[in-house]
């Protein structure tokens, strides 16, 4: 993982997060013949508005305030289509969705995040794949889906405790 690409890691262009998951979703739609509409479109945008899980009630207000239908079930067909294409992941233990980094491929679910400022952040690691697997085989357990959920401090935190 590139840490120009971890959002709590200096040199971090979130910006450039924004446009390239809202092209990545436009390109992957268009392959796979299925579409963005605006609601799904604005959903995804704002989920990567900040590295920041969001829950579907966070994102009710904005979709009222674009004019668009604002009932849960709105939301919820958005954020189920979007998760449906890789495009967005689901945190259970924060019942919140962020953006995915790598949409054209099979994520294993690893996420890191802070407890702190509450930023997420997927963790692209295949030793940390291999070692569930490996450990899963010593048992015979045949792994069908993985996901691990990190709680921690990044580093702004960190940084910000010892200034304190």
């Amino acid at each position: 993982m590139n840490n120009a690409d971890v959002a709590f890691l200096p040199g971090h262009d979130h910006s450039r997060c924004i446009t390239q998951a809202l092209q990545d979703a436009a390109e992957l739609c268009r392959g796979r013949q299925q579409r963005l509409t605006p609601v799904r479109e604005l959903v995804l945008k704002l989920i990567w508005q900040s590295h920041k899980p969001l829950g579907a009630y966070d994102i009710l207000p904005a979709l009222a305030e674009a004019g668009f239908n604002s009932a849960p079930p709105t939301v919820y067909r958005a954020l189920d289509f979007l998760q449906e294409q890789g495009l967005v992941h689901r945190i259970a233990s924060l019942n919140a969705f962020i953006g995915c980094s790598h949409p054209e491929h099979h994520c294993n679910n690893s996420f890191l995040i802070c407890t702190r400022c509450h930023s997420a952040v997927e963790l692209e690691s295949e030793a940390v794949s291999e070692a569930i697997k490996a450990s899963a085989n010593a048992v015979g357990f045949s792994v069908l889906s993985e996901i691990l959920e990190v709680a921690g401090i990044c580093p702004n935190c960190q940084q910000e405790d010892k200034t304190l």
